[in-house]
């Protein structure tokens, strides 16, 4: 039986103990499951794609970062381990590098959502011709949040294409999950510059500012301080991994509890170097208190998404 780490580097758990530990943490902080609003399941063959690249991070290229995928497992197996975690809802979230892929990959989406009703149907986009149209039909097609991967599409969230998009999600009031920071790798329009020039001009977005805007956590705190729809998400955050490459400023922790009514558990299964529960220890050392963590892993959640 395939072992996976614990919850520090290099400690081991079989699946079943680790099911057992997660089932713990959520009874004792009396939350009937998680809600996690950054997992990822696509295409198959899209996610051997991702797969490949994280194989590629213990190149010389990569920086010789090593990420080994802890849940490479079929789909079915993979919804198993969520649901065995009492994961109550999760996305699907998947994201176009390329024109002409989004809207291939939204249809895929919607019958993804049909076959799996505790996954928020989850869309996306690209600045090309049509998007206004595509964003809008997934609206009425029921997607309730969507993904910009702003590295991986190398794209200029202000791209006079995307603000029409932009204003119509603002409108709908869904939200969007959003890797806009600099993290692991920058990219041309990464960095707090582009989005906040977004927000100036959409400033009701209900943005989530994916692994809360790694590495410029200050900056993107700032934005969520200064807009009442922003929102974070802790993925990866403050684990063994990410404290390494990019720790989180200490002196940035009262400005994020501050914020809890509005930061949400998300963890990047199943893409992440670590076991699942590694990532809700590692929120749980902050010393933030229970009522915090009980938003983050649930509440906020729940009461964004109306669960």
């Amino acid at each position: 039986m395939q072992q996976t780490q614990g919850s520090a580097d290099g400690e081991a758990l079989l699946p079943a103990e680790e099911t057992l530990l997660v089932r713990r943490f959520q009874e004792r902080l009396g939350i009937p499951g998680l809600v996690d609003v950054h997992t990822h399941f696509m295409p198959e063959r899209v996610l051997r794609k991702v797969w490949a690249y994280f194989d590629s991070f213990g190149s010389g290229a990569t920086g010789g970062i090593d990420w080994p995928i802890t849940y490479r497992h079929d789909e079915d197996e993979r919804l198993a381990v969520l649901r065995g975690f009492g994961v109550l809802a999760f996305t699907a979230m998947l994201y176009p590098h390329r024109p002409g892929m989004a809207e291939w990959l939204n249809g895929w989406a919607v019958e993804f959502a049909r076959r799996t009703p505790d996954c928020l149907h989850t869309s996306t986009f690209f600045p090309e011709p049509g998007v206004e149209r595509y964003v809008g039909e997934a609206v009425e097609r029921g997607a309730r949040v969507f993904k910009a991967h702003v590295q991986v599409g190398a794209y200029d969230p202000t791209d006079p294409l995307l603000d029409p998009v932009w204003g119509l999600l603002a409108e709908a009031g869904v939200p969007i999950v959003i890797h806009c920071g600099s993290g692991p790798n920058p990219g041309a329009y990464t960095g707090p510059e582009p989005i906040a020039r977004v927000l100036a001009r959409h400033p009701g977005l209900r943005l989530i500012v994916a692994h809360l805007g790694m590495p410029e956590y200050e900056d993107f705190l700032g934005l969520a301080e200064r807009y009442g729809e922003v929102r974070l998400d802790t993925t990866m955050t403050f684990t063994d991994f990410s404290e390494r490459i990019a720790p989180f400023p200490a002196r940035a922790l009262p400005r994020l509890a501050a914020l809890g009514d509005r930061v949400l558990l998300g963890s990047d299964f199943p893409n992440i170097p670590y076991p699942y529960l590694h990532q809700l220890h590692a929120l749980e050392r902050l010393g933030l208190g229970d009522d915090w963590l009980r938003a983050v892993c649930h509440d906020n959640g729940r009461r964004l998404f109306r669960l």
